[in-house]
C-alpha cells in the first residue's frame, strides 16, 4: 500500500518538475509520511511558480511586481499604505481597497473606518463589511468567476487581525488571487476598448465619406443649375431688363459664388483629411462616386 502511494506521489512530482518547478529536498516518502513542513514547502513552491512568479509590472517581477501593483491600485484610498505583505494588511482595508478598485459594486469603501489594532481589540470591532471581504468567498464564482479560492481557516479575518505579523506567504497567495482575477479583467477591458476605438475610427471614416458624397452632390447640383444661367447670352430688348440682368450677375458674384467657392475648398480639405486618416489606419484610399472627385 505504501509503495503504491509513493508511486502515485512520484508521478505527481514528475509532472510538477516537467513544468519547470524545482522541488529541492522534497521526496514522495516525506509527503506520504505526512511531513507537514515538506508538504507546505512544496505547496508554496507550486504557488510561487504558477501564481506569483509570472507577475510582471513595469520590469519588476514576482514579489516586487505584485507589491507595486497593490501600491498603485490602493494609492487613492485613505488609510491604506501598502509597504509589505504582512503588517500592511492587518486592518483589512488594503484588501477592501483592492476589491473596491475593481468591483465597487461589492463594497462601499466610504463606510469603512480605520481601526488601530492592539491586543485588547476584539476581532468583532472589525467593520462588518471589511471582515466579510477578508475572505475569498467575497469573490466567489457567482460574483467574480476569475478569482480562485484556497483552503483557508474558517475565520481568516481573525487570524490576520490577531497575528502580530501575518504570514507573508499567505498574504501573497491571497493577494495573487485578486491580481490574476482583476488583471485578466483589465486585459479584457483593454482589448475591448481597443476594439471600440477601431470601430469608432471606422465609423468616423464612414461618416466623412458620406458627408463628402453629400456635399459634392449638392455642389454639383448647384453648378448644373447655375451654368445654363451664366451661359445665357440672349440680348435683352430694354435698358431696364439689361440693368436687371447686370444686377443679378453682380448679386451672384457678391452673395452666391463666394459661399460655393468656400464649400469647394472645404470639400478639398475634407477629402485630404479623410485620405490621411485612412492611410494612418492602413485602410484603402477613398474613391468618390464617378464625377465627384475633387479637382
Amino acid at each position: 500500500m505504501r509503495f503504491h502511494k509513493i508511486a502515485n506521489v512520484n508521478k505527481a512530482l514528475d509532472y510538477i518538475a516537467s513544468k519547470g518547478v524545482k522541488l529541492v529536498s522534497i521526496g514522495a516518502e516525506e509527503i506520504v509520511d505526512g511531513n507537514v513542513k515538506m508538504t507546505l514547502g512544496m505547496i508554496w513552491t507550486i504557488i510561487l511558480r504558477f501564481a506569483i512568479q509570472d507577475i510582471s509590472v513595469e520590469e519588476t517581477s514576482a514579489k516586487e511586481g505584485l507589491l507595486l501593483w497593490c501600491q498603485r491600485k490602493t494609492a487613492p484610498y485613505r488609510n491604506v499604505n501598502i509597504q509589505n505583505f504582512h503588517t500592511s494588511w492587518k486592518d483589512g482595508l488594503g484588501l477592501c481597497a483592492l476589491i473596491h478598485r475593481h468591483r465597487p459594486d461589492l463594497i462601499d469603501y466610504s463606510k469603512l473606518n480605520k481601526v488601530i489594532w492592539g491586543a485588547r481589540h476584539a476581532v468583532s470591532t472589525l467593520p462588518p463589511a471589511c471582515r466579510l471581504r477578508l475572505s475569498p468567498s467575497a469573490l466567489n464564482s457567482h460574483q467574480h468567476p476569475g478569482c480562485c479560492q484556497y483552503a483557508l481557516p474558517a475565520d481568516p479575518a481573525r487570524d490576520i487581525v490577531n497575528t502580530p505579523k501575518p504570514d507573508e506567504r499567505a498574504i501573497m497567495t491571497y493577494v495573487s488571487c485578486f491580481y490574476h482575477a482583476f488583471a485578466g479583467a483589465e486585459q479584457a477591458e483593454t482589448a475591448a476598448n481597443r476594439i471600440c476605438k477601431v470601430l469608432a475610427v471606422n465609423q468616423e471614416n464612414e461618416r466623412l465619406m458620406e458627408e463628402y458624397e453629400r456635399l459634392a452632390s449638392e455642389l454639383l447640383e448647384w453648378i448644373r443649375r447655375t451654368i445654363p444661367w451664366l451661359e445665357n447670352r440672349t440680348p435683352e430688348k430694354t435698358m431696364q431688363a439689361m440693368q436687371k440682368k447686370l444686377e443679378d450677375f453682380r448679386d451672384y458674384r457678391r452673395k452666391h459664388k463666394p459661399p460655393k467657392v468656400q464649400e469647394k475648398c472645404q470639400l478639398e480639405i475634407n477629402f485630404n483629411t479623410l485620405q490621411t486618416k485612412l492611410g494612418i489606419s492602413n485602410r484603402p484610399a477613398f474613391m468618390p462616386s464617378e464625377g465627384k472627385m475633387v479637382s
